[in-house]
C-alpha cells in the first residue's frame, strides 16, 4: 500500500532537488544579518513570555535556527527530510543531533504542545494544497504557545513554477487560512521583508498566540 504522506514533493526534497538546494542556500553572513533582523522583530513580539523550545518545520541547514540562537537561549529543534540537511545541521552545532528529527510537516514526530513555539519559513508554500491542512493542523498540535509563519503572499492560491518544475510552490493568504482553520489563534503581529531592503526575498511573516 502506497503512503499518502509520500508526496511528489516530498520526494523532491528528499532528493537530487533538495541536496542542490543546500548548496543554493548556505548562509552567507550579509544574509544571515538580514535573518536575524527579521527574527528581532518577530521575537520582540513575544517579549513578555517569550518561547523556551522552538521548533522549525522544514529546516534545511537552518539558516532561520542560525539566526535564533543570536536572540534566543531557547532550545531549538529542527525537522527536516533530507538526510543531507539534516547531517549539516550537526555537524555545524545548529541542534544537536537528537534534535535534528527526520520527518516533515504532516507527520511530525512530536507529542502535542510539546515546543513553545513552532514555525515554518518558505515552507508551507513547497506544500501541495492536498496537503496543506494537515500539515498546518501538525504544527498547530505540537506548538504550546506560539506559531509562527513566514512565507510568500498572495491574496488568492496561485500555483507558480518553481526553478522549471510545475506543482512545486504554491502561494496564498496563509495567515488568513490559520485564522479561518483555527479557532483558538489570535494575531500578536505580522510584517513584511521587502527583498530591495533586506535580501529576504519578500517575506510577508505572521505572529500567532494560542488563546487558553
Amino acid at each position: 500500500m502506497s503512503n499518502p504522506n509520500d508526496t511528489a514533493q516530498l520526494q523532491f526534497w528528499r532528493g537530487d532537488f533538495g541536496a542542490d538546494y543546500i548548496g543554493r542556500n548556505a548562509a552567507s553572513t550579509e544574509h544571515l544579518r538580514a535573518r536575524v533582523a527579521m527574527w528581532a522583530r518577530i521575537m520582540n513580539c513575544m517579549v513578555g513570555d517569550p518561547p523556551r523550545s522552538i521548533l522549525e518545520v522544514g529546516s534545511n541547514i537552518g539558516n532561520n535556527l542560525r539566526a535564533l540562537r543570536t536572540l534566543t537561549g531557547a532550545e531549538l529543534y529542527a525537522l527536516e527530510p533530507n538526510a543531507e540537511a539534516r547531517q549539516v545541521l550537526v555537524n555545524d552545532g545548529v541542534v544537536p543531533g537528537a534534535h535534528a528529527l527526520d520527518g516533515f510537516a504532516a507527520s511530525i514526530p512530536m507529542d502535542e504542545g510539546e515546543v513553545d513555539m513552532a514555525f515554518t519559513s518558505g515552507v508551507l508554500i513547497h506544500i501541495h494544497p492536498d496537503q496543506l491542512l494537515s500539515s498546518m493542523h501538525e504544527i498547530h498540535r505540537v506548538a504550546k504557545r506560539y506559531v509562527v509563519c513566514v512565507e510568500y503572499f498572495s491574496d488568492k492560491p496561485e500555483m507558480i513554477p518553481y526553478r522549471g518544475h510545475d506543482d512545486r510552490l504554491f502561494k496564498r493568504d496563509f495567515g488568513s487560512l490559520y485564522l479561518d482553520t483555527f479557532s483558538d489563534l489570535r494575531v500578536i503581529d505580522y510584517g513584511f521583508a521587502w527583498k530591495r531592503l533586506t535580501g529576504l526575498d519578500n517575506l510577508t511573516w505572521w505572529v500567532f498566540e494560542k488563546r487558553s
